[in-house]
């Protein structure tokens, strides 16, 4: 998993796996919901794309997965989230990134 933040939108974008797929991403929706009590608020599946909102604490954030750009996260709210969701995005984005033994690669 190498790790790539984003903010030329507005808001912070972490990048957690560019050449990520299906598999990947739904182990990484399991670590957030297992192992972080995240409470996904909505599941939006499209064919080229899921976006997941969901709730870590105090903090509206998203999963994202899409065939051409990976695995990331970012706040829901993108250009107008508080500096508190972006700073959580990057704080999320880490612990991920030292969890990464908890998943396998496919």
């Amino acid at each position: 998993m190498s790790l790539t933040l984003r903010t030329a939108l507005g808001y912070t974008e972490a990048v957690i796996e560019e050449d990520g797929n299906l598999k990947r991403f739904y182990l990484i929706a399991d670590i957030l919901r297992n192992d972080l009590q995240a409470q996904f608020t909505r599941k939006e599946d499209e064919f080229d794309a899921i976006h997941w909102p969901f709730l870590l604490g105090a903090y509206h954030l998203t999963l994202h997965y899409s065939i051409y750009n990976g695995i990331s996260i970012f706040p829901t709210k993108t250009t107008s989230a508080r500096k508190r969701e972006n700073r959580a995005v990057i704080v999320l984005a880490s612990v991920l990134q030292g969890k990464r033994g908890s998943y396998p690669n496919p």
